[in-house]
């Protein structure tokens, strides 16, 4: 067995990034390279850190949770606040403990943001304006989320086309820095460039055409409704959680809603959250192509990661914990 190092000479923490679009095969690939490495998972999930929601947000399964430690999932309620910011504390958090024992630490997700202000913290941005936020939900509550999104869409399509439709917060918030600088929150994104690294870090992205993907996607949909995605739900609205909050506004989940409350045919329910799965891989794959330090891999092509992974750890195969 080798001896791990999980620090550069300086006593920088050494991270290992898997990302890809949504249902590409991140979690698999990760459990296959944390056994053979002897690490643990970091999930960059931004909701499979919600209790309850297990089988809509494609948590890991009790087995391969109980095959390598995962950390950040179910770790708040539905009406919990969470966000980038939290999620950097808590996981610089779990980073400390685990370099601290040697263990690789393996950031896996499709949540590019928490990626992103991970590797090199948050852009801060001017501060809430009242009037502006209180303007945008007055429009949220008159009109819903699709017209704030199409107000967003002419007002600054470069953010537009990074945040999804139905995420509110962002929405808003992209509004209110466009309109109080003058300039898209991604170019001021862009000019921050994330500077305060705080790691050494090697980044793999899983791709594959894009049809297979959109078809495993598909096919994953159909798991969740025949594992119990309705019940869930239901569960949930039982439990007294509100359609609004923004968990419960999430594509597989706002559509079973409207399906239990009767507004749509559970077809129709799936047909939708399909397509809107799709669209969002589609956006993921957007957000990540534009980062040049991600290295892309089939899933399946382990003996290339492997190789890469190999030389960034600087150890030879013989030295893994599997052959």
């Amino acid at each position: 067995m080798e001896t791990k190092t999980n620090t550069l000479n300086d006593g920088t923490p050494k991270l290992i990034i898997i990302v890809g679009p949504t249902g590409v095969g991140k979690t698999e690939l990760a459990i296959k390279l944390a056994t053979l490495y002897g690490g643990e998972i970091i999930s960059a999930d931004s909701m499979q850190v919600y209790r309850y929601m297990d089988i809509g947000t494609a948590k890991p399964s009790f087995e391969e949770m109980r095959a390598i430690r995962h950390h950040l999932i179910g770790i708040v309620n539905p009406d919990e606040k969470f966000n980038a910011a939290l999620f950097i504390e808590k996981a610089h958090s779990v980073i400390e403990q685990l370099q601290a024992t040697g263990t690789r630490i393996f950031v896996v997700g499709g949540t590019g943001l928490y990626i992103r202000a991970l590797l090199g913290g948050l852009f801060e941005g001017p501060g809430a304006l009242n009037e502006l936020r209180e303007s945008y939900m007055r429009d949220l509550q008159n009109f819903g989320s699709e017209y704030l999104y199409r107000k967003l869409q002419k007002t600054d399509r470069m953010a537009a086309g990074q945040i999804h439709p139905h995420d509110t917060v962002r929405i808003m918030r992209a509004l209110e820095v466009y309109e109080s600088t003058g300039k898209s929150i991604i170019t001021h994104q862009d000019v921050h460039r994330f500077g305060e690294q705080k790691y050494e870090y090697i980044a793999l992205g899983l791709t594959m055409n894009r049809s297979l993907l959109y078809e495993r996607t598909d096919a994953r949909v159909d798991r969740m409704i025949k594992c119990g995605l309705v019940d869930e739900v239901a569960h949930l609205l039982e439990m007294g959680y509100d359609v609004t909050l923004k968990p419960m506004q999430s594509m597989c989940y706002r559509y079973i809603v409207d399906y239990l409350s009767g507004f749509r045919d559970i077809n129709d329910a799936i047909h939708n959250i399909k397509r809107d799965t799709r669209h969002y891989a589609k956006r993921q794959l957007t957000w990540f192509n534009k980062d040049a330090n991600i290295r892309w891999f089939h899933p399946d092509d382990t003996s290339s990661i492997r190789n890469e992974l190999n030389g960034f750890l600087h150890i030879g195969c013989s030295q893994c914990m599997v052959p």
